[in-house]
């Protein structure tokens, strides 16, 4: 392999390559600082976008009922058996032919990747991704969910599925330092 620069050339072009880099940390270091005060101000000024991937839901109809025919084509989309559903064949008293039924829906956060796979396979449209981020918990247990059984009304903070507070571009209530 040949070499076209010679040995202070190499030198030079390091030197200015290091020069490149002092120089954007020497402009920063420069720069205001501003923190967000977190948790303090988040009912007021945290925004959160609407594509924001926090936590899985079932999608409802009005009269509350979810969406879920227990097909499992989320289940198996997932990629590391995040979503397990438990079904049972019951006889419909209707048409008397037998069909399928929701006996449990579990979905664990703690090891969800946020893919989207599962709402993309979703055929009937019964699950979403809120985005409530707030789902830290002590006990990991916790994070287990069972989603036929809970009825999500939204998060700790006001209008967080429509984003959270306005979003202000440049104005935040924050501390300088």
């Amino acid at each position: 392999m040949e070499n076209n620069q010679s040995y202070f050339g190499g030198i030079i072009s390091a030197a200015k390559t290091l020069a490149t880099g002092l120089k954007v940390t020497f402009k920063e270091y420069l720069t205001p600082k501003s923190t967000e005060q977190y948790p303090e101000n988040r009912k007021t000024t945290l925004h959160v976008s609407k594509r924001h991937r926090g936590r899985l839901v079932f999608k409802r109809d009005e009269n509350g009922n979810y969406k879920c025919t227990a097909c499992t084509l989320c289940e198996k989309s997932c990629p590391n058996g995040t979503i397990k559903i438990t079904t049972q064949m019951v006889e419909d008293p209707e048409t008397g032919k037998k069909k399928r039924q929701l006996v449990d829906y579990q979905y664990d956060l703690g090891d969800c990747m946020f893919c989207q796979l599962c709402t993309n396979a979703c055929n009937f449209d019964a699950i979403e991704f809120t985005n409530d981020f707030e789902n830290s918990v002590f006990d990991r247990n916790s994070l287990v969910l069972h989603l036929d059984k809970e009825h999500y009304k939204g998060g700790s903070l006001p209008a967080l599925i429509d984003g959270g507070a306005d979003i202000e571009i440049g104005k935040f209530n924050t501390s300088t330092k």
